[in-house]
């Protein structure tokens, strides 16, 4: 599949240099001030194994499955960890980047990393519901039966103050919540730079963080090298984290704006002049 000219799903073969962006002078709100103190960040995904080293402590841990009784999908407490690796994965990478952060696990993936629209959806209102300060959702879905009401929970998310950072798939499809403009979207680059993002400027991905051949916490107190969307996107959830706990009553909008300004592709300059305005009867029809 071919994808769509411009910059989309993921930077690659392009770095800082080749997409620059001009932004309005001024101050522009730092992402490094903080360390995710005081800030809830929930991870919706595979689960999160407990006392891996290189994700420390979980606040909470829940997973969503059917009631045996009544056949609802339901969020109950669990102790199970991580099933597949990959919630395990995007925790140590929220923890390296804001390592004061409340971390909390909502396991919807079972294990060779299944799961349906349903649990998606099940999983991400609960936390929505719970009002995280953010959303960690290196998930999404193709099935476009859910996007009305992934449309829905994401807008109730972003009016209620609670960020949703989702990755972008891996491929050039169409899926979400990613694709809404309600929640911060994130593909991946292939910069040096560890602790460098960019700021798109031909979405709709929004924000391209470290995310290619990253090393990053597995199962079993283990470490391994991997790639994909995915682990770009716990990154910016962890960049928000940080400017959450400086700034606790920022808006998702505010946070987006946070981001966009200290990318590093974001160039800060004079305001253009004002076009000379002229009077209606100097006008020539």
């Amino acid at each position: 599949m071919t994808a769509p000219a411009g910059l989309t799903w993921s930077l690659r073969g392009r770095g800082a240099d080749d997409v620059p962006v001009l932004a309005d002078s001024g101050t522009p709100a730092g992402t490094a001030e903080g360390t995710g103190r005081g800030v809830r960040v929930c991870v919706v995904d595979s689960g999160i194994e407990r006392d891996h080293p290189l994700v420390g402590p979980l606040q909470g841990s829940w997973v969503v499955g059917k009631d045996p009784h009544t056949k609802e999908t339901v969020v109950r407490p669990t102790d199970t960890g991580d099933t597949c690796g990959h919630g395990t994965a995007c925790a140590g990478i929220i923890r390296r980047t804001a390592p004061d952060c409340e971390l909390y696990s909502v396991r919807v993936l079972g294990e060779r990393f299944s799961g349906t629209g349903e649990m998606l959806l099940a999983g991400l209102r609960w936390a929505v519901e719970q009002r995280f300060d953010v959303v960690n959702l290196s998930l999404s879905t193709t099935r476009t039966r859910f996007l009305e009401e992934l449309h829905s929970l994401a807008d109730d998310a972003y009016f209620a103050r609670t960020a949703i950072v989702a990755s972008a798939h891996n491929t050039p499809v169409e899926s979400f919540p990613w694709r809404f403009s309600s929640v911060i979207s994130v593909g991946s680059h292939q910069e040096d730079d560890p602790d460098l993002h960019l700021y798109n400027p031909e979405p709709p991905v929004e924000f391209f963080a470290p995310g290619q051949n990253v090393r990053v916490p597995w199962l079993g107190g283990s470490t391994i090298r991997t790639t994909g969307n995915s682990f770009a996107t716990p990154y910016v959830a962890g960049l928000c984290a940080r400017i959450l706990s400086r700034h606790p009553r920022l808006t998702t909008f505010q946070l987006k704006d946070a981001l966009y300004l200290s990318a590093a592709n974001v160039r800060l300059g004079p305001r253009p002049s004002a076009p000379t305005t002229e009077s209606p009867h100097d006008q020539q029809y």
